[in-house]
Protein backbone atom coordinates (compact mmCIF):
# COMPACT_ATOMS: atom_id res chain seq x y z
CA UNK A 1 0.00 0.00 0.00
CA UNK A 2 1.24 3.53 -0.69
CA UNK A 3 1.97 5.69 2.33
CA UNK A 4 -0.61 8.09 3.68
CA UNK A 5 -0.32 11.82 3.15
CA UNK A 6 1.00 12.10 6.69
CA UNK A 7 3.87 9.66 6.18
CA UNK A 8 7.41 10.79 6.91
CA UNK A 9 9.65 11.83 4.03
CA UNK A 10 11.86 8.81 4.74
CA UNK A 11 8.92 6.60 3.76
CA UNK A 12 8.35 8.50 0.52
CA UNK A 13 11.25 6.87 -1.30
CA UNK A 14 12.78 8.29 -4.44
CA UNK A 15 11.17 6.74 -7.52
CA UNK A 16 13.24 4.67 -9.93
CA UNK A 17 12.99 4.77 -13.72
CA UNK A 18 14.20 1.55 -15.33
CA UNK A 19 15.30 1.78 -18.97
CA UNK A 20 16.63 -0.81 -21.42
CA UNK A 21 18.28 0.44 -24.61
CA UNK A 22 16.92 -2.65 -26.38
CA UNK A 23 13.31 -1.65 -25.68
CA UNK A 24 12.17 1.05 -28.15
CA UNK A 25 9.45 2.41 -25.87
CA UNK A 26 12.20 3.49 -23.48
CA UNK A 27 12.90 6.38 -25.85
CA UNK A 28 9.47 7.92 -25.25
CA UNK A 29 9.97 7.82 -21.49
CA UNK A 30 13.53 9.14 -21.65
CA UNK A 31 12.36 12.16 -23.63
CA UNK A 32 9.79 13.29 -21.07
CA UNK A 33 10.58 11.78 -17.66
CA UNK A 34 12.36 14.91 -16.45
CA UNK A 35 9.27 17.01 -17.20
CA UNK A 36 6.54 14.56 -16.14
CA UNK A 37 7.83 13.24 -12.84
CA UNK A 38 7.07 15.56 -9.90
CA UNK A 39 9.96 13.99 -7.96
CA UNK A 40 13.39 13.44 -9.49
CA UNK A 41 13.65 9.76 -10.38
CA UNK A 42 16.82 7.72 -10.33
CA UNK A 43 17.55 6.41 -13.84
CA UNK A 44 18.78 2.81 -13.76
CA UNK A 45 19.76 0.80 -16.84
CA UNK A 46 18.69 -2.84 -16.95
CA UNK A 47 19.08 -5.68 -19.43
CA UNK A 48 15.73 -7.46 -19.72
CA UNK A 49 16.36 -9.19 -23.04
CA UNK A 50 14.43 -8.72 -26.29
CA UNK A 51 11.01 -7.06 -25.86
CA UNK A 52 7.88 -8.80 -27.09
CA UNK A 53 5.15 -7.39 -29.28
CA UNK A 54 6.79 -4.07 -30.13
CA UNK A 55 4.44 -1.87 -32.20
CA UNK A 56 6.85 0.51 -33.91
CA UNK A 57 4.06 2.22 -35.86
CA UNK A 58 2.20 3.10 -32.66
CA UNK A 59 5.42 4.38 -31.08
CA UNK A 60 6.09 6.47 -34.21
CA UNK A 61 2.64 8.05 -33.97
CA UNK A 62 3.18 8.92 -30.32
CA UNK A 63 6.59 10.42 -31.08
CA UNK A 64 5.11 12.52 -33.88
CA UNK A 65 2.23 13.71 -31.70
CA UNK A 66 4.76 14.92 -29.11
CA UNK A 67 6.90 16.73 -31.65
CA UNK A 68 9.86 14.39 -31.22
CA UNK A 69 12.25 13.36 -33.95
CA UNK A 70 10.66 10.87 -36.36
CA UNK A 71 11.05 7.30 -35.15
CA UNK A 72 13.62 5.47 -37.24
CA UNK A 73 14.44 2.09 -35.80
CA UNK A 74 17.43 0.14 -37.13
CA UNK A 75 16.82 -2.98 -39.23
CA UNK A 76 16.42 -6.14 -37.24
CA UNK A 77 14.84 -4.64 -34.13
CA UNK A 78 15.07 -5.87 -31.46
CA UNK A 79 18.86 -5.90 -31.39
CA UNK A 80 21.17 -7.27 -28.70
CA UNK A 81 21.50 -4.33 -26.31
CA UNK A 82 23.80 -5.92 -23.75
CA UNK A 83 26.83 -3.79 -24.63
CA UNK A 84 24.73 -0.62 -24.67
CA UNK A 85 23.21 -1.42 -21.27
CA UNK A 86 26.66 -2.21 -19.86
CA UNK A 87 27.88 1.14 -21.16
CA UNK A 88 24.84 2.81 -19.57
CA UNK A 89 25.74 1.14 -16.28
CA UNK A 90 29.25 2.57 -16.53
CA UNK A 91 27.81 5.97 -17.43
CA UNK A 92 25.65 5.85 -14.29
CA UNK A 93 28.78 5.29 -12.18
CA UNK A 94 30.15 8.57 -13.56
CA UNK A 95 26.92 10.52 -13.02
CA UNK A 96 25.98 10.45 -16.71
CA UNK A 97 23.15 7.90 -16.77
CA UNK A 98 20.55 10.35 -18.03
CA UNK A 99 22.81 11.82 -20.72
CA UNK A 100 23.99 8.43 -21.98
CA UNK A 101 20.58 6.78 -22.01
CA UNK A 102 19.05 9.69 -23.88
CA UNK A 103 21.92 9.69 -26.39
CA UNK A 104 21.85 5.92 -26.89
CA UNK A 105 18.08 5.72 -27.30
CA UNK A 106 18.11 8.62 -29.78
CA UNK A 107 20.95 6.98 -31.71
CA UNK A 108 18.98 3.75 -31.91
CA UNK A 109 15.40 4.87 -32.53
CA UNK A 110 15.75 8.30 -34.11
CA UNK A 111 19.09 7.76 -35.85
CA UNK A 112 18.43 4.18 -36.91
CA UNK A 113 21.75 2.89 -35.51
CA UNK A 114 22.05 -0.70 -34.34
CA UNK A 115 23.51 -0.52 -30.83
CA UNK A 116 24.60 -4.13 -30.91
CA UNK A 117 27.42 -2.64 -33.00
CA UNK A 118 30.13 -1.49 -30.61
CA UNK A 119 31.07 1.57 -32.67
CA UNK A 120 27.55 2.94 -32.26
CA UNK A 121 27.72 2.43 -28.49
CA UNK A 122 30.95 4.43 -28.44
CA UNK A 123 29.29 7.23 -30.45
CA UNK A 124 26.56 7.45 -27.81
CA UNK A 125 29.24 7.59 -25.14
CA UNK A 126 31.09 10.38 -26.91
CA UNK A 127 27.87 12.41 -27.00
CA UNK A 128 28.00 12.60 -23.19
CA UNK A 129 31.77 13.02 -22.92
CA UNK A 130 32.66 9.41 -22.14
CA UNK A 131 36.00 8.58 -23.73
CA UNK A 132 35.86 5.48 -25.98
CA UNK A 133 38.79 3.86 -24.15
CA UNK A 134 37.01 4.26 -20.83
CA UNK A 135 33.83 2.74 -22.22
CA UNK A 136 35.72 -0.19 -23.78
CA UNK A 137 37.49 -0.88 -20.50
CA UNK A 138 34.22 -0.74 -18.57
CA UNK A 139 32.60 -3.23 -20.96
CA UNK A 140 35.30 -5.76 -20.08
CA UNK A 141 35.10 -5.17 -16.32
CA UNK A 142 33.31 -7.82 -14.28
CA UNK A 143 32.19 -5.16 -11.83
CA UNK A 144 30.16 -3.40 -14.53
CA UNK A 145 28.48 -6.65 -15.51
CA UNK A 146 27.72 -7.55 -11.90
CA UNK A 147 26.17 -4.13 -11.32
CA UNK A 148 23.93 -4.46 -14.38
CA UNK A 149 22.92 -8.00 -13.43
CA UNK A 150 22.10 -6.93 -9.87
CA UNK A 151 20.03 -3.97 -11.08
CA UNK A 152 18.14 -6.22 -13.48
CA UNK A 153 17.49 -8.84 -10.81
CA UNK A 154 16.17 -6.21 -8.40
CA UNK A 155 13.97 -4.72 -11.11
CA UNK A 156 12.47 -8.14 -11.85
CA UNK A 157 11.90 -8.72 -8.14
CA UNK A 158 9.98 -5.43 -8.08
CA UNK A 159 7.71 -6.63 -10.87
CA UNK A 160 9.43 -5.14 -13.92
CA UNK A 161 8.98 -7.21 -17.08
CA UNK A 162 9.57 -4.54 -19.73
CA UNK A 163 11.01 -1.08 -20.12
CA UNK A 164 10.34 1.66 -19.46
CA UNK A 165 9.09 1.03 -15.95
CA UNK A 166 8.77 3.24 -12.89
CA UNK A 167 8.84 1.84 -9.38
CA UNK A 168 7.37 4.34 -6.94
CA UNK A 169 5.97 3.97 -3.44
CA UNK A 170 6.19 0.20 -3.68
CA UNK A 171 4.28 -0.04 -6.95
CA UNK A 172 5.47 -0.84 -10.47
CA UNK A 173 4.19 1.11 -13.48
CA UNK A 174 5.23 -0.27 -16.87
CA UNK A 175 5.30 1.33 -20.29
CA UNK A 176 5.47 4.97 -21.33
CA UNK A 177 1.95 5.52 -19.95
CA UNK A 178 3.20 4.24 -16.61
CA UNK A 179 5.07 7.53 -16.14
CA UNK A 180 1.77 9.37 -15.95
CA UNK A 181 0.33 6.91 -13.44
CA UNK A 182 3.46 7.03 -11.28
CA UNK A 183 3.54 10.83 -11.44
CA UNK A 184 -0.10 11.03 -10.35
CA UNK A 185 0.57 8.76 -7.37
CA UNK A 186 3.63 10.75 -6.35
CA UNK A 187 1.72 14.03 -6.54
CA UNK A 188 -0.89 12.64 -4.16
CA UNK A 189 1.38 10.95 -1.63
CA UNK A 190 4.72 12.65 -2.08
CA UNK A 191 3.81 16.26 -2.69
CA UNK A 192 2.45 17.13 0.74
CA UNK A 193 5.54 15.88 2.56
CA UNK A 194 7.91 17.58 0.11
CA UNK A 195 6.13 20.90 0.64
CA UNK A 196 6.38 20.51 4.42
CA UNK A 197 10.08 19.67 4.17
CA UNK A 198 10.71 22.69 1.96
CA UNK A 199 8.76 24.99 4.27
CA UNK A 200 10.84 23.88 7.23
CA UNK A 201 13.99 25.13 5.47
CA UNK A 202 12.63 28.57 4.61
CA UNK A 203 13.32 31.65 6.70
CA UNK A 204 10.11 33.42 7.68
CA UNK A 205 10.64 37.19 7.53
CA UNK A 206 8.74 39.49 9.91
CA UNK A 207 6.24 41.93 8.41
CA UNK A 208 7.82 45.07 6.99
CA UNK A 209 7.69 48.10 9.28
CA UNK A 210 5.11 50.68 8.29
Amino acid sequence: MPPTAGSSTAEVARPVLYLDVGHPESLLAAERALQVMPVAAEWIPVHLGPPEGVDLEALARTAAARGLQPLKAPPGVPFDAEAANLAATFAKSTGRAVAFLQAALRQAYAGGRDLSVLENVLIAGSACELHPRSVLKALETRGTRRTLEAATALARARGVTRAPAVVALGRCFEGDAGLDDAAALLRVYGGAEERRELASTLTVLPPAAR
